[in-house]
């Protein structure tokens, strides 16, 4: 597996003072990699970060209703994220709604790991998996759907 992941970054407003939280409490892992977020959280990270001292690559998007969420599962089809944590508001309906449902659906369908609560994420990131060299995860078939 990469020394170096990108990790993807998502938070609905209710959401992401959870999200910076948990950014605070696995900052120093974060900074290792590669961070790419919806534009409000992304913000929200880095500040969070240059309050701590932590230099990291964070790289924002647009916000969430203006795209972001659509930008990120573009990065998921062409193999460019390798994790992804996304901290629904399953409360409140989101005017993206479709953009949502896209960005979770590609990550299921281009095996990309997805958590979307606190504990996922921190068992995900943990997982002595991703520095295992002999690890290679399984992958769905999807070929007779490709290009056709």
């Amino acid at each position: 597996m990469k020394e170096k992941l990108t990790i993807a970054l998502v938070a609905h407003d209710n959401r992401k003072a959870d999200m910076v939280d948990w950014a605070r409490f696995n900052a120093e892992y974060l900074s290792r990699h590669r961070l790419v977020c919806t534009g409000t959280t992304g913000s929200l990270i880095k500040k969070a970060f240059d309050e701590m001292g932590v230099e990291a690559n964070v790289l924002c998007m647009n916000s969430g209703p203006m795209g972001g969420d659509a930008e990120i599962a573009a990065m998921v089809v062409r193999h460019e994220v390798d994790l992804a944590v996304f901290l629904v508001d399953d409360l409140n309906p989101q005017p993206h709604e479709a953009d949502i449902q896209m960005l979770l659906r590609q990550c299921r369908l281009h095996n990309v790991p997805i958590a979307c609560n606190r504990i996922s994420a921190d068992l995900m990131i943990s997982s002595p998996l991703w520095t295992d060299e002999n690890y290679t995860p399984a992958k769905q078939n999807y070929v007779h759907f490709e290009r056709r």
